[in-house]
């Protein structure tokens, strides 16, 4: 064989070693692509697995469990004045009018403890109330017109790490009977409250008076000593055929049912001269109250009637400090009369029993009949829930008790709750709302997502306005007429203002900007207005001088003359906008927007979020929007150009619509950028939750909200669980926008590819 023959072969197998090698690493880096790609799929589908696991529990319906029946404990010879439970949901306690207190094994109804209650000799219970459910508080009327307040209290010790709880029974106003009526007569209905800071009761005796006594007790710390004082007066006339009284928690207003359905509403907080505040009809006229009841707080009423519904009412302003009582929600009705109700300890929630043997589990503020149980065929007559509201207790007319477990943690979410208007307690009106948290336990929690959504949406809208069109227009320029040196270093100066942290931008947006533009509205708003106008104005000056002047400026660095203009503009229409705002807005703009305009304005607004984040955002657009045009092939720009079509022609018909798909992407990009931002909006807005798309207000986005709330939160809670509810809903909006985006995207590339 040859000397050339061997190296022809040599070469060859060379040739075929080394193109082995590119086909092995070919396959390797197609597979580590697949590999990656497979893997960034399957992230997106474990992030949304994961937030999912945690939101499904919010709308699982209420689980029951362990249910029981059993005979009434204490014997079903004395009728039931009440049932209760304790916190831990191991004991609960049945009262009786004989009267005596039965305390029992919750799930078994085992009997643990039987209390009698003393009264004076030759007495009985006619009447009898309770007060707030925190209280545990309890009211017995009695036949010689007065009236016995005791509280059962649950104590609690450990033996070891056994813990123990012992039944006993408190008397808050003495053992001796309080006397409230002082013609002797028996007392025929009962209304009170308790607290430390003082009792109230109402009582009206069988001869049809009504009596109001207010009753403070001081205790001497060092004797032990208590003292009453007691202030009483009569309700002159009283009304006729009283059938309910209830006195709210903060012992300041009374409410007295009359006859089928009237309601009379009195302001009590000087138990010495009760005044009537109004009288109304809380019922359809072919309809009879059957059932009445106060939620957790004492500021909505719970109505029941013969028809089986279901209504809740509470005062709402009308004019200055006067309210007036309103039918605010209905809900479903349950089958038969409501025979009894039962308000939960701390939530808006309560329960209630029809005289066919049916209970009902009710939210208030969500609007939901959480479940329906059909316990007996009698009418349930005794109806309690735990103080966690995690079971019921029901009994029927024939003695039969029926307890159970309910996991029914979030009653407060609904789809109407979370996007659609509620109407609060203590509001005029039904609002969107999110408030998470409040100072005291009567709080009625606020988790409506639509003004967080709205306003997540209105950043992104203002940061656009202000992003998309420096963005766009500045890249078209960079790309196709600024000359290539200039280029060089306008580029890369844009681009590394991405590297700014936005926790910056936000610091000196909130402490800086925002100061700056309240105080000078009017020429911050000049600039927006008239910037782009001045621009225009100084472009035409340019191409309308002399043609030898001109020509001194290189082709491409046209753009340097317009920053001194630009600093020209910028100073002169700040320095327009305080004489304007002298002659014209009294030399405050803020101050006559909100005075005489009626518009309010707030120091931190969508205005300085829309600059600052449109800061923020506009390098990002600028950058890939940069890229796509000046990517678009020579070729296609010079052909354009020598078949006579000018600069403008060119850009407009080939150049920007052959890079439309990327100047597409980098909008959709720079608007998730938006979607997302939490801290400038964090620190440059008010972080109030509001429906307002003015510019001079501040709103809360749902990111900033996860970002300040999620520390809070307790885990598992409703609360812990609709921000990552507000995660999910951002998630799946920038999912969709991206995909939309990407489909987009490709209909425009296939549409401009033979450009």
């Amino acid at each position: 064989m040859s000397t050339s023959a061997t190296e022809q072969s040599q070469n060859a197998a060379t040739m075929q070693t080394a193109m082995a090698g590119r086909m092995l690493r070919d396959r390797l880096f197609q597979r580590v692509m697949s590999v990656g790609g497979i893997g960034v799929i399957a992230a997106i589908l474990a992030i949304f697995v994961y937030l999912g696991s945690v939101v499904l529990p919010l709308f699982t319906p209420p689980q029951v469990h362990d249910e029981a029946r059993f005979a009434a404990p204490g014997g079903s010879a004395s009728a039931s004045l009440l049932y209760t439970a304790e916190e831990q949901r191991e004991i609960g306690l049945r009262v009786t009018a004989a009267p005596a207190l039965h305390f029992f094994a919750y799930g078994s109804g085992q009997p643990l403890k039987d209390l009698a209650v003393p009264l004076p000799k030759d007495t009985r219970v006619t009447a009898f109330s309770r007060g707030a459910l925190s209280t545990y508080a309890m009211g017995l009327g009695l036949s010689d017109g007065s009236v016995l307040v005791l509280k059962p209290e649950f104590k609690v010790s450990f033996e070891g790490s056994t813990r123990r709880i012992d039944p006993e029974v408190a008397f808050p106003l003495g053992e001796a009977p309080l006397k409230i009526a002082t013609d002797g007569s028996a007392v025929a209905r009962l209304g009170m409250q308790q607290s430390e800071e003082g009792s109230t009761v109402a009582a009206l005796t069988e001869g049809g008076r009504l009596f109001l006594s207010g009753v403070k007790v001081e205790r001497n710390p060092i004797t032990g000593e208590e003292k009453s004082e007691i202030q009483q007066s009569e309700i002159s006339p009283a009304p006729r055929e009283v059938r309910d009284i209830l006195i709210e928690d903060k012992q300041r207003e009374m409410y007295v049912l009359s006859g089928d359905r009237t309601l009379l509403r009195y302001d009590i907080s000087d138990k010495a001269t009760p005044k009537l505040l109004e009288t109304l009809d809380i019922a359809a006229p072919e309809e009879r109250v059957t059932a009445l009841t106060m939620l957790s707080g004492g500021f909505s009423l719970i109505v029941g009637t013969d028809k089986g519904t279901l209504t809740q009412w509470f005062p709402v302003r009308v004019e200055g400090t006067h309210f007036k009582l309103r039918k605010i929600r209905s809900f479903k009705p349950l089958d038969g009369a409501i025979r009894t109700l039962a308000p939960e300890f701390h939530r808006k929630g309560f329960s209630a029993g029809s005289d066919r043997g049916e209970i009902g589990i009710y939210f208030a503020t969500s609007n939901r009949q959480l479940f329906t149980r059909k316990l007996s065929d009698r009418p349930i007559v005794a109806l309690a829930l735990p103080p966690r509201g995690n079971g019921y207790i029901a009994q029927d007319d024939q003695g039969q008790t029926y307890v159970a477990a309910v996991e029914n943690n979030y009653p407060e979410v609904s789809w109407s709750a979370l996007w659609g208007k509620v109407w609060y307690e203590g509001y005029e009106e039904p609002v969107y709302a999110w408030q998470s948290a409040a100072a005291n336990a009567d709080f009625e929690p606020k988790f409506s997502l639509a003004p967080l959504t709205y306003g997540t949406l209105k950043a992104a809208f203002y940061a656009m306005i202000v992003a998309v069109p420096l963005a766009l227009l500045g890249a078209i320029f960079t790309a196709y007429f600024m000359s290539p040196r200039m280029s060089s270093i306008v580029k890369p100066t844009i681009e590394i203002m991405q590297a700014l942290p936005t926790v910056v931008l936000g610091f000196l947006a909130g402490l800086w900007l925002a100061p700056y533009v309240e105080n000078n509205l009017a020429g911050v708003l000049l600039c927006l207005v008239l910037f782009p106008f001045g621009i225009l104005l100084a472009s035409l000056i340019y191409y309308r001088l002399p043609g030898p002047w001109r020509d001194r400026v290189p082709a491409g660095w046209e753009a340097a003359l317009l920053i001194p203009i630009i600093l020209l503009l910028f100073w002169g229409l700040l320095s327009l906008g305080h004489p304007i705002e002298a002659a014209f807005f009294g030399g405050d703009m803020p101050y006559w927007l909100s005075n005489t305009m009626g518009i309010k304005f707030e120091q931190r607004n969508s205005l300085v979020v829309g600059i600052a984040m449109g800061f923020a955002v506009t390098p990002t657009i600028f950058s890939i929007a940069e890229d796509a045009i000046f990517s678009v092939p020579k070729h296609l720009t010079a052909g354009s150009l020598a078949l006579g079509a000018t600069p403008w022609q060119t850009l407009t018909r080939v150049v920007l619509q052959t890079a439309s798909p990327g100047i597409f992407s980098a909008v959709m990009i720079g608007l998730g950028r938006a979607v997302g931002e939490t801290m400038i909006v964090l620190m440059a807005t008010g972080n109030t939750a509001v429906m307002d798309f003015s510019m001079f207000t501040g709103f809360r986005t749902l990111s900033a909200n996860i970002g300040v709330e999620m520390p809070e939160a307790g885990v598992g809670e409703t609360h812990y669980r609709l921000l990552f509810l507000s995660a999910l809903i951002l998630f799946a909006f920038t999912f969709i926008v991206n995909t939309v985006a990407e489909l987009v995207r490709q209909r425009l590339r296939e549409k401009y590819s033979t450009v």
